[in-house]
Order: C-alpha cells, then sequence, then structure tokens
C-alpha cells in the first residue's frame, strides 16, 4: 500500500494508544516487524500553547522513525498550526487526525469521536490541515457515535471529498467504547465507497484475524491495537502468514526477555519511578499465561525500584526455564 508517496515495509500498522504506544513500544514493534507506528495521541492546542507534556509526547528514536504522529483537537486553525510543527520534522512522516477517541473528557470537548457528529466541522478541520501540511493528512474514525446514528460511510465520503489521504475505521461506535465485537462489516462498506487507502482496525489479536479482517473487509492495511499488548511479535507472525512463511510465535523465556528489555528502555527514557510504575502494566501483558504470573505480577505492582523489577523477572525466566 502507497499513502501518498509513502511506501511501507509492510501493511501491518500499530494503532495510537495513550498510555501505551510510547517511544520505547513503538521501537519494539517497529523491530520485530511493524510497517508503520503511530504516537500516542497529542493535543493540538497543547502544541499551540507549548505544553511540555504535549512536547514529551512527541519524542521519537531512532528505532521507529518514521512515524505518524496523531493529534487531536477541534479548532480548524489550531490543528493547521500543529502541522506547521510536524512539517520541520523529517522523523514524521504522516499526520493522522483522531476522530475516534470515546473517552469523556476528550468527547466533552466536541474532540475525538463526538467530531463524528459534525461532519462539515470535520471535513473543515481535514482541509486547513491540508493547505498547511507538507505531509499526508490522515483520518481515524469509528462505525459511528452511537448504535443509533451509523454514518461511518457517509463520514468517510466527507473526509474525501475534503481532501484526506487516507482513513482508518475502528468498526465499534462510540457508544461501545472496546466492548462487543468489532464491526468488519462497516469497514467493508467505507472500502467499496471511497477511493483512498482504507485501513481496517478492530479486534486483531491473531494471524487468524489478520487474515480474516483482509478478507471481509480488503483494506489495504491493517491496524493492530489491544492485540499488541505484551505481544509486538504479533507483527512478525502475521507478516510470515502473508509471506506463505512459517509462523514463529515466542517462547515464555522469549517473553520474558522480552519484558526485561522493555524495562531496561523505560529506565533510558524515563526517570526510574515512572519506568517501574508504566511497566507493571505491560509487564502482566508480557506474561500473561504463563505458570505462576498472577504472584509475579501482584509483587512487581508493589516494588518502585528497578534493580529489584528485574532481579524479579530473571528470577521468574529461571523458574520457567526449570519448569
Amino acid at each position: 500500500m502507497k499513502i501518498s508517496n509513502i511506501n511501507f515495509k509492510n501493511n501491518i500498522f500499530l494503532a495510537p494508544m495513550a498510555g501505551i504506544t510510547d517511544i520505547v513500544f513503538r521501537g519494539l514493534c517497529k523491530e520485530l516487524g511493524c510497517g508503520l507506528v503511530y504516537s500516542e495521541m497529542v493535543s493540538a492546542k497543547g502544541l499551540y500553547y507549548g505544553s511540555s507534556n504535549t512536547e514529551d509526547l512527541m519524542k521519537i528514536s531512532s528505532l521507529e522513525k518514521p512515524i505518524a504522529i496523531q493529534v487531536f483537537g477541534n479548532d480548524p486553525k489550531i490543528m493547521a498550526s500543529a502541522c506547521e510543527i510536524f512539517n520541520a520534522r523529517d522523523d514524521i512522516c504522516m499526520v493522522d487526525i483522531n476522530m475516534g477517541c470515546p473517552v469523556h473528557k476528550i468527547v466533552k470537548n466536541g474532540e475525538g469521536s463526538a467530531l463524528m457528529k459534525t461532519p462539515k466541522l470535520a471535513a473543515q478541520i481535514i482541509r486547513e490541515m491540508k493547505k498547511v501540511s507538507i505531509k499526508p493528512v490522515t483520518v481515524k474514525f469509528r462505525k459511528a457515535f452511537d448504535s443509533s446514528s451509523v454514518n461511518a460511510v457517509e463520514f468517510a465520503k466527507y473526509m474525501e471529498d475534503a481532501g484526506v489521504d487516507a482513513i482508518t475505521v475502528h468498526g465499534r461506535t462510540r457508544e461501545q467504547m472496546y466492548e462487543g465485537k468489532a464491526d468488519w462489516d462497516i469497514i467493508r462498506q467505507v472500502k467499496e465507497n471511497v477511493k483512498v487507502p482504507v485501513i481496517g482496525n478492530g479486534d486483531v489479536f491473531s494471524v487468524d484475524d489478520a487474515l480474516n479482517i483482509k478478507k471481509i473487509t480488503n483494506c489495504d492495511a491493517i491496524m493492530i491495537a489491544r492485540g499488541a499488548m505484551g505481544n509486538p511479535w504479533i507483527f512478525r507472525e502475521i507478516a510470515q502468514a502473508i509471506n506463505g512463511e512459517e509462523v514463529i510465535y515466542p517462547t515464555p523465556m522469549e517473553k520474558i526477555d522480552m519484558c526485561i528489555r522493555h524495562l531496561d528502555l523505560a529506565v533510558k527514557y524515563y526517570e526510574e519511578i515512572k519506568a517501574v510504575r508504566e511497566m507493571r502494566k505491560h509487564t502482566a501483558w508480557y506474561i500473561k499465561g504463563l505458570n505462576n504470573c498472577s504472584e509475579i505480577k501482584n509483587k512487581i505492582n508493589t516494588i518502585k525500584d528497578y534493580d529489584e523489577v528485574r532481579q524479579v523477572l530473571l528470577d521468574y525466566k529461571e523458574y520457567i526455564t526449570n519448569i
């Protein structure tokens, strides 16, 4: 697949996930075969007013670049001003607009998935950003705001008419949040009604899921969100399956080794206390399903010292090896 003038290594992408797809996790996913990684969503207003927290979200490592930066907001002029900042960054290849976030604090401000209720404003945001951006501008949205107003196809047409370069559809409504089953058929409908590339998102947790969403929707690329949590190997696995190669799954020891490596990198980029705290959720995802994982998870959740967490994981690896 090609978006504007960008060719990707493959069409298996990491979804933007707040609090998860940080500089460390993105690099690991890219290393394991991900075709394109997306940043956590960045506030256009935060950039406009020079927020240091927003600037931190835009730190990009050599392992992952170039990346797609995801931005959210509802003011066309402020959204366009963010593009001027992105234009100057050669480690950013694409600008994605969040029109799908279901979180209340975003929606109440008329941002994220709330924009699906105001397609004319959403289209104006695209137009203003396209006037400024020298990079492709894409958009990610949902099936609809709620089940009584399913408008993904019509919304997609608005976005295409406004000049968007590609579209990602998450097959759930805002009302569903992350519950229930993703509707892949709505992705198929969008694909059949627009000419720009369509990326399918929702409920891809395995190789079979990836092959099925591609078959059902004919999407141009597959975006993986929760399926990558604790499993960055999923990108390699899907690429191997698509290429007709033997699919190689990680061993329990490899999972623990990756968890330790993730921890080491987190400490490199963050203060120790933040790195250790952030690793608690990742550790739980990496070791899920392994022997005695609940006890290890609970133990790590009480530790604030990096060296101590690392030793617990090394001891756990030895335990798993000797089972």
